[in-house]
């Protein structure tokens, strides 16, 4: 027969239910249920592994999940109402720890700042530079005609499924869309923190804080906090930057010195040739040929991609993936700065200095690494204000197309969807690293470049 058709008005037949290895408390018989096309009477959600194969942190937030209330994802009924998360020691320890570092790297920098006035200018630029760079990031985002739950509305509408307006009023008040835009950057920024108190009378609530307390706020989508939706993705996509970073330094400064010192050879030509194909090789596309070439694609494995603590063997996994995104972000800008070292180190190795040292008998190496190329690395120590933020903002495609949990995706989401403190948070993050690197860089040639130290107005 073609077709064959069954009837069973009392019970369904028997069928065998396959089960994993190592689950316990497993029925003897269950039943196939039609409705939801599971085991009725297998009690799935009661099975456990005798030997469980999760990380101690994963059985940890499990255990934590199942004692604690969450709140489902964009409800706000419980958003206020949970008390504070309890820390632990390695949590406390790690706060204390990086008190104590950011301690000696204020020490540092006031000790610095107070032997060079140059260095001293800089900081006091600081202040004004990221209270602008605040501001314009704030009124930028609400620029465009709308806002957050004008595009919400129109995307559930269009969508067809039903708005509703009590969830939308809840986040009308949960976000202070009422209040004039000057109030809302204030909320947004912690001004209110400074002049706020709490239930029980004590200064400095924290329902007031903002960016100034480090609190980035809630993701007006996911109603989460941004600190926790961002999570480790900053951290990956620090760890990205920083190597991409050295890949570009230790690539681009050995073969720029080389194509300095043998101009117009066989290999300068060469170098040159495979420089201006990285500049042209669209970033992207070098990330989908790696990933079809090497069959890595992500951060990390399977079995460590839900892993939420950090260990030796999630390192070593690490190092495995991160590779890719590395050379994909740092072919571009390694070829860039190939040119840059070979034609400043042209113009160095011309000047009467060298010529005068040459004649005094100094060894060529010695002459070469001391002074001329020395003085030919400064584009590469004055670009690194400006290296983080771009590697982030251009690597979101890169991102997007290899996988990577890092905060270039998040950000452009956030910026489609008008999510304030989501993307003007982050924008912030990556404003304030542009402004921090560019303190490092003007360290670092103030070290470099004596003739900066004379000009500086050092002592």
């Amino acid at each position: 027969a073609d077709n064959l058709w069954t009837i069973n008005a009392t019970s369904p037949p028997p069928q065998p239910v396959v089960v994993k290895k190592g689950f316990r408390n497993v029925p003897q018989n269950a039943m196939y249920g039609a409705v939801f096309k599971t085991p009725g009477n297998a009690g799935i959600e009661t099975y456990y592994f005798e030997n469980p194969h999760d990380s101690p942190g994963a059985i940890e937030n499990t255990k934590e999940a199942i004692v604690q209330i969450t709140a489902r994802p964009g409800s706000l009924s419980l958003i206020g109402q949970a008390g504070k998360d309890k820390q632990t020691a390695g949590q406390i320890i790690g706060k204390i720890i990086k008190w104590m570092f950011l301690g000696i790297v204020v020490i540092l920098i006031v000790l610095i700042a107070l032997r060079h006035p140059y260095i001293a200018r800089r900081l006091l630029i600081m202040v004004p530079t990221l209270l602008i760079i605040s501001l314009v990031v704030f009124f930028i985002i609400q620029l465009p005609p709308g806002d957050f739950l004008t595009a919400k509305i129109m995307l559930l509408q269009q969508s067809g499924d039903e708005v509703n307006m009590e969830a939308i009023d809840d986040l009308r008040e949960q976000f202070y869309f009422d209040d004039p835009q000057w109030k809302r950057y204030c909320r947004w920024m912690g001004v209110y923190w400074f002049t706020s108190y709490d239930k029980d009378g004590k200064f400095f609530s924290e329902k007031n804080e903002g960016l100034l307390q480090g609190n980035m706020g809630r993701s007006m989508e996911t109603t989460k906090e941004v600190n926790e939706v961002v999570g480790d993705r900053i951290l990956l996509t620090f760890l990205i930057s920083l190597g991409t970073v050295i890949f570009t330094w230790a690539v681009a400064i050995p073969i720029g010195i080389y194509s300095a010192v043998r101009q117009y050879s066989v290999f300068d030509y060469v170098l040159t040739f495979v420089g201006f194909i990285g500049m042209c090789i669209p970033a992207f596309l070098l990330a989908l040929i790696l990933m079809a070439i090497s069959g890595v694609s992500g951060l990390f494995s399977a079995e460590f991609a839900a892993q939420p603590e950090w260990d030796w063997p999630k390192v070593v996994d690490l190092l495995k993936h991160i590779w890719i995104p590395v050379i994909v972000l740092g072919v571009g800008g390694t070829a860039g700065m190939i040119r840059v070292m070979r034609a400043n180190l042209l113009d160095e190795l011309k000047k009467p200095y060298v010529t005068t040292a040459r004649a005094k008998g100094v060894r060529p190496i010695k002459l070469l690494f001391k002074y001329p190329v020395r003085l030919a690395l400064n584009p590469f120590i004055s670009g690194i204000g400006g290296l983080f933020p771009q590697l982030v903002s251009g690597g979101a495609i890169v991102a997007m197309v290899l996988s990577l949990p890092t905060v270039g995706p998040l950000m452009l989401e956030a910026l489609f969807s008008e999510d304030m403190y989501m993307a003007g948070s982050m924008l912030m993050v990556l404003s304030l690293l542009g402004v921090f690197g560019t303190l490092v860089s003007d360290l670092l040639l103030l070290w470099l470049d004596p003739r900066i130290r004379f000009k500086g107005g050092s002592r």
